[in-house]
């Protein structure tokens, strides 16, 4: 049984695949377009889940899309009253959005040339999708449920519970009471990208102290039953108007919006730490409502604010729960997933398998020939080796300071680069950080790079360390550690760590390997394999270009090991 789900004309276009409850592929469209965040139909995505198979879209069974837009539509009308005449702009360049989200299946049969369709197509909720991208793909046969993001149809957050096959909602919080939006809003009046660098307010929070917390818990209010409430004078964004996304109220209180190229300051260092803290204290007092409702020991959380590595990892931390699972790509870019699961469990009535998803290797991949054919319709030098000598090369080339591109079998699903299409560096030396931020990602200074360590040491090197592949929880670096891993470990003693074991992905294993045989530390530094404002890299001919255009030392494609002339 062939289940196909897919998501996109909002943000994150994307396609996964699964075959009797087995994953087989997740990929998000804008890797194949080139533009960040692309919302258009995942035409490519879909076609290269088919590929992977081996099969057409006649072979799959069951195809859904991860929302219902006519559920919730009385809610959407009563925004458009509530906020007229400002509203109607805002609503009207969403309904290009809305209607593509109902002709989805028109959109399909147009680029696949459907005749007569051999499946049965589904709408499923928006946050129910979320919760089955998490739990049905996790470890845990029953399990808490919380699901946070910007908005579904009308739900932002969703508490749920979850056994064997079947999902349960328990409560909802509705529009506009949204932690991801609350979070757009600072992130534009901070002077950075909504919908896009969230992740830079959560490092910049590092470098702050909570000093706004108590005016802005006046500002979201954390009820008792453990839900939320925003006071909306302070914000635009349900008004319609997302320029500014705060208020002149909320620019009174706190100063000016920050303008692209001006300083970061501490003050808005100090704001971002504010918000940080108050979205943990919630995400923990709706963790908590939700232990005391299911009992359950196991906590699955999912959507786009929990891409949050430090709030999951304080989640985590909190020993509320026994364990917390994060999906990889817990934003709309893995929502295909849940789709294609809630289908098979909730829908199909399937029980919970032995299937678990343990890693997120889950794209493209790249023959031999294909990178042969991409090295020589370049300018580059290049060598060949086996396959333990590449891994003992790099190991060595990393412990002489140099930076090299690490381009190796299937790209990897979500946000994060995990050791499939990677930049990778000394974690020891000091100055690494800079110089990747400033010679290489051409990002800003504040923002902190990733560990990935061996799992077998990984406790050695991190407080409360738990098993993470995944790069979504952040985990105190032990004090003895953080002079010897410095360009790892954030301003507040912190990183966001990769666990790598051998049986998950054998080759970045024996490179951190060898590279702990040569110095005795079994971390290095690895960040994603693209420059700022574009999407992780595919090819092994963007992977060249990409090469080409920064200061990377070395590139290696495979068992190949490219370098530029002026290093032969």
């Amino acid at each position: 049984m062939y289940i196909l789900g897919i998501s996109g004309y909002v943000l994150h276009s994307s396609a996964a695949l699964i075959k009797d409850g087995v994953l087989l592929a997740n990929v998000q469209e804008e890797r194949y377009t080139r533009k960040k965040h692309d919302a258009s139909f995942p035409v490519n995505s879909i076609q290269y889940c088919l590929d992977y198979a081996g099969i057409t879209i006649d072979d799959i069974d069951y195809i859904g899309f991860h929302m219902k837009p006519w559920l919730h539509f009385n809610k959407r009308l009563w925004q458009i009253v509530k906020n007229l005449p400002k509203s109607l702009a805002f609503w009207g360049t969403h309904q290009s959005a809305w209607s593509g989200m109902r002709n989805c299946e028109n959109d399909l049969k147009r680029a696949f040339r459907i005749r007569k369709p051999h499946y049965k197509f589904s709408f499923i909720e928006h946050h129910m999708a979320h919760a089955a991208s998490c739990f049905y793909v996790s470890p845990f046969s029953s399990a808490a449920i919380l699901t946070l993001d910007g908005c579904g149809e009308m739900a932002t957050t969703l508490l749920a519970s979850a056994k064997d096959r079947k999902i349960t909602k328990l409560d909802e919080i509705f529009y506009p009471h949204s932690l991801g939006y609350l979070w757009g809003s600072f992130t534009h009046y901070l002077g950075f990208i909504p919908d896009n660098d969230e992740y830079k307010v959560m490092g910049l929070s590092a470098y702050g102290k909570p000093e706004y917390y108590d005016e802005l818990s006046k500002i979201v209010h954390l009820k008792p039953d453990a839900s939320f409430e925003i006071d909306m004078s302070y914000f635009n964004y349900q008004k319609g108007i997302k320029n500014p996304w705060v208020s002149e109220k909320f620019i009174e209180k706190f100063g000016p919006i920050r303008k692209k190229d001006e300083e970061v300051t501490d003050k808005h260092a100090n704001l971002a730490k504010s918000l940080q803290v108050l979205t943990e204290d919630i995400a923990i007092a709706m963790a908590r409502k939700l232990k005391d409702k299911t009992g359950e020991r196991y906590l699955c959380l999912s959507g786009g604010t929990a891409q949050n590595s430090v709030m999951n990892g304080r989640l985590l931390h909190e020993g509320l729960y026994d364990d917390v699972y994060v999906q990889p790509a817990s934003y709309d870019g893995g929502i295909s997933i849940g789709v294609a699961y809630y289908l098979y469990h909730q829908i199909l009535n399937q029980p919970k398998m032995g299937f678990i998803q343990r890693h997120a290797y889950l794209g493209d991949e790249f023959s031999k020939e294909d990178i042969l054919k991409a090295i020589e319709t370049s300018n580059l030098l290049y060598e060949e080796y086996a396959d333990e000598t590449i891994t003992k090369k790099v190991a060595k080339l990393l412990d002489k300071g140099k930076i090299v591109a690490w381009f190796q079998g299937r790209m990897e699903t979500g946000p994060r680069a995990l050791g499939n299409r990677s930049i990778l560096a000394d974690a020891r030396r000091e100055e690494m950080k800079d110089v990747v931020n400033k010679k290489v990602k051409k990002r800003e200074s504040f923002r902190p790079f990733a560990p990935s360590v061996l799992h077998e040491f990984g406790s050695e090197y991190f407080e409360n360390y738990t098993y993470n592949p995944f790069m979504t929880m952040v985990f105190p670096v032990k004090e003895d550690k953080k002079k010897e891993i410095p360009a790892v470990t954030h301003v507040d003693g912190t990183a966001r760590l990769q666990s790598v074991d051998r049986e998950t992905n054998p080759r970045y294993w024996d490179l951190i390997n060898h590279f702990r045989q040569i110095t005795g530390c079994p971390v290095i530094l690895n960040t994603s394999f693209n420059v700022m404002g574009e999407p992780i890299i595919r090819t092994p001919s963007e992977a060249i270009n990409c090469f080409c255009n920064v200061d990377i030392d070395y590139l290696v494609l495979g068992n190949f090991l490219l370098f530029k002339k002026q290093d032969e």
